[in-house]
């Protein structure tokens, strides 16, 4: 089973949903955005990951800076706390299989996951390849 935890408005997510899909699978999507967090589901998601609430952050088209949460002195508990409120705050995608569970920037990071692979060659949506004719990764 493969489980994404999405953006719909995030290039790179799609990018990985498009992998997922062209590989054959058919993924969970959970549009975490609508749905929330859990305290449980993030501190699991992040040492499953090997992330640290600091590294899960997102710093860019986030409230992070107006929410003061990117100094260096904020704990992983406050973190964790504006993630709760503000969901946009964790970095996405997070993708799950039973290979291990990873944050997948840049999106060609999912292809560590899955067994199987989209048929090459096989480009991201910017147009850059990332497995060529011969099913390699680029």
């Amino acid at each position: 089973m493969v489980v994404i935890h999405h953006n719909p408005e995030c290039g790179t997510s799609r990018n990985v949903l498009e992998i997922i899909r062209a590989a054959g699978y058919q993924p969970e999507v959970i549009e975490y955005l609508q749905e929330g967090w859990t305290k449980a589901q993030l501190l699991a998601l992040f040492a499953a990951a090997d992330l640290t609430p600091r590294s899960a952050l997102r710093t860019t088209k986030s409230p992070a800076k107006e929410l003061g949460l990117l100094d260096e002195s904020v704990s992983d508990e406050r973190l964790l706390a504006a993630m709760l409120e503000h969901p946009v705050l964790v970095n996405r995608p997070i993708v799950c299989t039973p290979k291990g569970v990873k944050l997948c920037r840049p999106s060609e990071a999912v292809l560590d996951l899955l067994d199987q692979w989209p048929a090459g060659p096989f480009a991201k949506e910017d147009g850059e390849l990332i497995i060529d004719a011969q099913g390699e990764r680029v």
